[in-house]
């Protein structure tokens, strides 16, 4: 790929993450001789101009017009670069002409997909032809699911620094968030359960914590949906939203790599509340919630916060690695800005930074697979994450 024109494509920068996926390019790489060679993709020509004036991207950032309704399009958008970064979902309606399109071409992908049910079917449907033609494939690639991911596996290198083995058994545990759901989040469950409730065979893969890894189903894992006190901790738990995404691409991530946290490997989230009869109290609440888990009015794709919103979001997740022999491990990851837009954009932004950066093999998988610690740096240095042992 050496010969393409662009490094990065931005499609769907005209909508409200991709905007902001263009922004993170003009903001940490706009004046650096050694940056990327990107543009901006989208439906509308006019559309692109307006907001690459409104962003401060300069008059010479080069506009492409490509159309989901129109494979042509996005077939000539792939062949000119080597990294298309995607924030037109939901995916199960807009991206498989997309992901065709790149695997066909040899150019890697990244996207925001919390939808395993499309993506256990992109798998079965493309990973030999992503194989062949050195597509790197890389689904989730915002807070669902890296701050998890690597999470994980950072939390696992260190175990087994410490401990010469890796952890059977981590437990994710945020401890902090402030920040709404995307209006694509909301767009891409809704979607999800209407193609479930069409094909009641797809159940499984939403319901297994080993849905999107095709021919190998570990042991039985916990159960985030009941709320429990921590004892070690000194806090209650209740069930977390994003848990059904995260915790099948934690254990994808295991099994591509050839399962180096083991293949009895445990793994579940939630979300601390407190300590005493309020954190039961809360437990029980935010269970409850999970039964209509956006309210009664949710945010619409395209619809997002406030620049001080953005500004004013963070995230704090524990991550608790536990050895047979009782010795623990905490492991932490932060990040800064909202996790659905403000950092989510920033992730997205710098897995196709990290993509340009390495070489791998082709195939669909997980940012942690593909990149593992050169996205960790990347993140640390460029998108207001941390990672760090806290023990």
């Amino acid at each position: 790929m050496a010969d393409r024109e662009f490094d990065i494509i931005v499609y769907g920068a005209t909508g409200y993450t991709g905007r902001l996926v263009a922004e993170h390019f003009v903001r940490e790489y706009g004046n650096r001789d050694d940056g990327p060679k990107w543009a901006m993709a989208g439906r509308n020509l006019e559309k692109l101009e307006s907001v690459r004036d409104e962003i401060g991207a300069p008059k010479s950032t080069p506009l492409v017009v490509a159309d989901a309704d129109d494979p042509a399009t996005l077939d000539a958008m792939c062949h000119r670069t080597k990294v298309v970064l995607t924030t037109v979902g939901p995916y199960q309606l807009y991206g498989d002409a997309l992901v065709q399109a790149c695997v066909k071409s040899g150019t890697d992908y990244a996207d925001l997909c919390g939808e395993p049910v499309w993506m256990r079917q992109k798998i079965e449907q493309h990973m030999d032809a992503a194989k062949a033609s050195g597509a790197r494939i890389c689904f989730s690639s915002g807070f669902d699911s890296i701050p998890f991911d690597l999470g994980v596996l950072m939390a696992q290198k260190i175990a087994k620094e410490r401990f010469g083995k890796p952890a059977p058994r981590i437990k994710g545990r945020v401890r902090g968030m402030a920040g709404g759901a995307s209006g694509g989040t909301v767009a891409s469950l809704t979607e999800t359960m209407k193609a479930v409730a069409k094909n009641p065979k797809l159940v499984p893969i939403l319901t297994s914590s080993f849905g999107l890894t095709p021919g190998f189903e570990g042991p039985d894992q916990p159960n985030g949906m009941i709320p429990r006190y921590e004892q070690s901790l000194g806090k209650w738990a209740a069930p977390f939203v994003m848990a059904p995404i995260n915790t099948k691409n934690v254990h994808r991530t295991n099994f591509l790599l050839g399962h180096p946290y083991g293949e009895d490997f445990r793994y579940d989230e939630m979300v601390l509340t407190s300590p005493g009869d309020a954190g039961k109290a809360a437990a029980k609440a935010m269970t409850d919630m999970m039964k209509n888990p956006f309210g009664a009015k949710p945010p619409k794709p395209g619809e997002g916060p406030t620049p001080e919103e953005r500004e004013n979001g963070f995230y704090d997740v524990l991550f608790i690695a536990e050895m047979p022999d009782g010795q623990t491990l905490h492991y932490g990851v932060k990040g800064k800005y909202d996790p659905g837009y403000g950092s989510t954009s920033r992730m997205l932004a710098e897995t196709g930074m990290a993509l340009l950066q390495t070489d791998g093999e082709g195939g669909i998988g997980t940012p942690g697979y593909f990149l593992g610690e050169t996205l960790v740096e990347r993140l640390r240095e460029h998108a207001a994450l941390t990672f760090e042992v806290e023990d």
